[in-house]
């Protein structure tokens, strides 16, 4: 089995389904990770497997704790989780990747957290226009992460540089970039 293949699976698992691998995860999103091995029956997963999943991945969405022992990802969760992350003052220009076809919602009603616990932003425009790639042709959208703050939007930053903030009403957005 490739690795792609088992990261898809704990994305799935420790973001949004852990009863499928029997999971109980705590309230800040970490699992055991024998647990998760020993209850992963269609993957075979071991501790050396899992701790070079983390590793490698590329948008490094998973952390393992420092005692070695549990397991969690690092956003993107649609399940409760509290990541005991704290405010963080942003830069002054965050962007967002997006598909096409969902521009003219956003010019209605800004970036929404849908299903999730917020809108990801990043101070990458490679990042942001392959993450927008995912869904079809990308755009890149730059955020006024600088006066939202200003105005009092609260700014998360995770582990692996991701930004968080509950919602980016329109007035932010810059579509001409």
């Amino acid at each position: 089995m490739n690795n792609k293949k088992i990261s898809k699976y704990l994305s799935l698992v420790l973001r949004h389904k852990p009863e499928l691998a029997n999971l109980q995860l705590n309230s800040q999103g970490w699992a055991c990770i024998n647990d998760l091995i020993n209850n992963s029956h269609e993957h075979s997963l071991s501790l050396e497997l899992i701790q070079s999943i983390v590793d490698s991945n590329d948008k490094q969405r998973f952390v393992i704790s420092e005692d070695g022992t549990m397991i969690r990802a690092n956003q993107g969760h649609s399940i409760e989780v509290d990541l005991a992350l704290e405010a963080a003052i942003p830069p002054n220009i965050l962007f967002h990747g997006t598909a096409s076809r969902f521009i003219e919602s956003i010019k209605g009603i800004g970036l929404v957290k849908g299903q999730r616990h917020h809108v990801h932003l990043t101070q990458s425009t490679d990042t942001a226009l392959k993450v927008g790639g995912r869904y079809g042709k990308p755009v890149l959208l730059g955020i006024d992460a600088k006066t939202m703050h200003v105005q009092g939007a609260q700014f998360y930053k995770t582990q692996n540089n991701v930004w968080l903030v509950d919602h980016v009403p329109f007035k932010y957005l810059n579509f001409d970039l």
